[in-house]
């Protein structure tokens, strides 16, 4: 998988990534805000601290990070199977 190598805090509970591949563009966030631990984001300082993690989680101090597979997903509008093709070949049942 791509790992990002930059991040960026945007307007909206949206943030700029981009990966080793050269993939970049924003991912909307806005979905999570006031949920759990994402109640931390209504402080608009936390959110405006996002950085990268030293295993290339998007993190936002120690209490909230995210996946950034995930995030590549989310960026890119792939499914895992564009990815990894061999998913598409395992049965459902296995």
């Amino acid at each position: 998988m791509p790992k990002p190598i930059a991040v960026k805090p945007l307007a909206d509970f949206r943030i700029w990534l981009r990966y080793d591949d050269g993939v970049e563009g924003e991912v909307d966030l806005s979905d999570l805000v006031g949920r759990g631990v994402f109640q931390a984001w209504d402080d608009s300082d936390v959110f405006a601290a996002v950085r990268l993690g030293s295993h290339g989680a998007v993190e936002w101090g120690s209490e909230i990070d995210l996946c950034p597979d995930a995030l590549y997903l989310r960026l890119t509008g792939k499914a895992p199977e564009d990815l990894f093709p061999t998913l598409k070949s395992i049965p459902a049942d296995a």
